[in-house]
């Protein structure tokens, strides 16, 4: 399950891998990569991993903190440090085996 957090959640996240999806409501394709998101999180595999998403217009402080210039951005972090970034459209066979092979 992908659970949509607030600048203030983020700031206390403290597991040891966050897959973080950075959208827009009226973003077409972070409305398509959403559903594939939020299937993967579902994965056994990959029950270790906290999935979260921010609202880049809502939560402004997180998308500057990233440098985010262009969305869908998925960013992964080990112990709160960016280890990868996806930027745009990303088919699900790509992001799962991108998560995966990252948050081993």
């Amino acid at each position: 399950m992908i659970k949509k957090i607030t600048t203030e959640e983020f700031n206390n996240l403290n597991n040891e891998y966050v897959v973080l999806d950075l959208y827009a409501d009226w973003c077409g394709p972070c409305k398509m990569i959403a559903p594939w998101l939020e299937e993967i999180s579902e994965e056994a595999s990959l029950a270790h991993v906290s999935f979260n998403k921010v609202n880049v217009d809502e939560e402004e402080a997180v998308a500057k903190k990233f440098g985010v210039q262009a969305i869908p951005t998925v960013i992964i972090l080990k112990n709160g440090e960016e280890i990868g970034r996806k930027i745009g459209f990303v088919p699900k066979n790509g992001l799962l085996d991108w998560i995966s092979s990252n948050t081993k």
